[in-house]
């Protein structure tokens, strides 16, 4: 299931490049089962959501970050969790206002979209940048390392990954031949993230990127639902 959030601001709203963090506590703090949202927080595992990038319709970059000039920002929501989905709508309809970094933005809209038909063989884009990471001696520790599209362990990550993911969620063993993954070739865009929080900041290589599924209908379906890649709950792996 997917939502699509729409934000405003009485006056134009500086946004800094690296939102992720603030997208990802509003949505913690929308979720109306407190339970819920207590359980994902604290969850050391798969958190079975995603949001996109901002969407920020009428837009001004400038060195602190982007200026939304009317103040309008919208993004979408998806996980296959429907409960969490209904959640995030009665949190959103209970207090139809945000905090974004001290700033009180009102929801103007909150739309579920319909559902993408589902194909065995699909193009998709990234509406947020895909994380996938590897193990890598760097000085003597084992670090974590990005990889790159150009490398074929990134596709071969990507599967493992979704595969992983759909049979915790499902309690289910499906075989990591049920579903490819490669890239379109037609657009890859690579993206920094910083990710800041408690004062502790981790720097991503991520990806905007095409890329082509081909498989088992119900995998397709999960990675449009809670996204492709690692850190989908803080806004990665987003695909349309």
């Amino acid at each position: 299931m997917r939502l699509k959030i729409s934000l405003k601001s009485e006056k134009s709203l500086l946004i800094p490049f690296n939102y992720n963090h603030i997208i990802s506590s509003i949505i913690y703090n929308k979720i109306a089962d407190l339970n819920l949202a207590n359980d994902l927080h604290s969850s050391k595992s798969f958190k079975f959501f995603t949001f996109s990038q901002l969407n920020i319709p009428r837009r001004k970059i400038v060195k602190e970050g982007i200026i939304s000039k009317d103040g309008a920002v919208n993004f979408q929501i998806s996980s296959p969790n429907e409960y969490l989905i209904k959640s995030l709508v009665e949190g959103h309809l209970d207090d139809l206002t945000v905090n974004f970094k001290g700033e009180k933005l009102f929801v103007e809209k909150i739309e579920l979209l319909g559902e993408v038909e589902i194909k065995n063989h699909m193009n998709v884009k990234t509406i947020s940048p895909i994380i996938v990471r590897t193990k890598k001696e760097i000085d003597g520790k084992l670090k974590n390392w990005d990889l790159a599209p150009s490398e074929e362990r990134f596709y071969n990550s990507l599967e493992n990954n979704l595969i992983k993911k759909y049979n915790q969620f499902y309690d289910y063993e499906l075989s990591n031949d049920e579903i490819a993954i490669s890239s379109a070739m037609t657009f890859v865009k690579r993206k920094r993230i910083t990710i800041e929080k408690d004062n502790i900041k981790t720097f991503h290589r991520a990806f905007m990127m095409d890329l082509e599924l081909e498989g088992d209908l119900n995998l397709i379906k999960f990675a449009f639902d809670c996204g492709l890649g690692e850190k989908n709950s803080l806004g990665f792996g987003m695909v349309d």
